[in-house]
């Protein structure tokens, strides 16, 4: 692995992925595209320990001469997909753009893997590696399984169903064209940069500032949450040592309802900023009706990747949100340019029928 093309690399996983390969990696280059969408930011990567080996591009994934050039012209060997609309809130509102990224985005990325690759007989050395989710298996009951590699496909949402589209292409792309790929379908992400219409983010900034806490229904959809500095070395096992043509699950092995994810949340946030006006922070939480077609229960399997590649999830719930909580307060400027930006304040008003300021 020489030359890696990250895909929506200024977004929250790419973001952290590319810190990842630049701390644990230093010798590879890393190009990534980004078609800067609401929620990607460069200035995510404006640290980063190895600049010289870092080149950012700003374009579309659906735009399939701008890919074949970039594969040409930096001699990409590696290709992990990160880019994708993931928000299931604005796929519910919008399915349209949901449909064209991730369905017809990671075709053109596939088919100019495919002539790239092909036409020049780099059929070994290269791979192809495709970011994909828990939420293509549908929705479990209380005592269901967790999900595996054997799960059959129940998307429920629009974006689930535009993911499990674009997973069945790279699929396909493997079994008829033989081109190199491994897929991950990884649990809930939280961590460093992640943007804030997210639960995790929207309830740490929302609590900081005595905003309502909104829960959707009665909080007690179970999910299953991964940190996602886990996740990025996860996927360079699989890039590593993973078997072409296979899929690997992603979990945290920790499973919560959000109800108990927000109050995790609150507690910490009383011991590390016990502010007495918005003290006990829990006070905050705001229910609001349910969303449709609203999952209840995720759950990941995760021993393919734990007995085949040695991998699992080092940071337990509590430590992981700890650092994360951190993370938030030490990037209050962030925070803040995030949330002046991009519609961000309209769409808390569209989607939970209240402001910032709870009116």
């Amino acid at each position: 692995m020489k030359n890696l093309l990250v895909t929506g690399g200024a977004g929250f996983i790419g973001t952290n992925f590319i810190y990842y390969v630049q701390r644990h990696y230093p010798h590879i280059n890393i190009l990534n595209l980004d078609a800067l969408t609401y929620a990607g930011n460069p200035d995510n990567l404006s640290n980063l320990p190895n600049p010289d080996h870092y080149h950012f591009i700003q374009g579309d994934i659906r735009d399939a001469a701008l890919i074949e050039k970039i594969l040409l012209e930096y001699q990409i060997d590696t290709i992990v997909h990160f880019a994708a609309e993931s928000h299931v809130d604005r796929s519910i509102a919008d399915p349209a753009p949901f449909i064209s990224t991730n369905v017809m985005g990671t075709c053109n990325l596939l088919e100019a893997a495919r002539k790239t690759w092909k036409s020049n007989d780099k059929t070994g050395g290269v791979k192809f590696h495709h970011i994909s989710t828990d939420e293509v298996f549908g929705s479990l009951s209380p005592n269901d399984r967790p999900f595996s590699e054997m799960t059959p496909y129940n998307p429920n949402s629009p974006y689930a169903a535009s993911k499990a589209a674009s997973d069945h292409f790279v699929r396909a792309y493997y079994r008829t064209y033989g081109l190199p790929v491994t897929i991950s379908n990884c649990s809930n992400n939280y961590g460093p940069f992640q943007y804030p219409e997210k639960l995790i983010p929207l309830i740490i900034i929302n609590a900081l500032n005595g905003k309502p806490l909104p829960i959707y229904g009665d909080g007690k959809q179970i999910r299953d949450w991964l940190f996602v500095i886990d996740h990025c070395e996860a996927i360079m096992e699989i890039l590593i040592h993973g078997q072409t043509g296979e899929t690997y699950c992603i979990g945290g092995n920790t499973q919560i309802t959000n109800l108990e994810m927000v109050e995790i949340i609150c507690s910490l946030l009383d011991e590390k900023v016990p502010t007495p006006k918005y003290r006990p922070h829990k006070n905050l939480i705001h229910f609001v009706p349910d969303r449709p077609g609203h999952d209840r229960r995720y759950a990941i399997n995760t021993n393919k990747i734990k007995n085949t590649l040695g991998w699992q999830p080092s940071k337990d719930i509590i430590s992981g949100l700890s650092q994360t909580i951190d993370w938030y307060l030490e990037h209050q400027e962030w925070v803040s340019t995030t949330l002046h930006k991009n519609n961000y304040q309209m769409w808390i008003q569209y989607q939970y029928g209240f402001n910032q300021d709870g009116e």
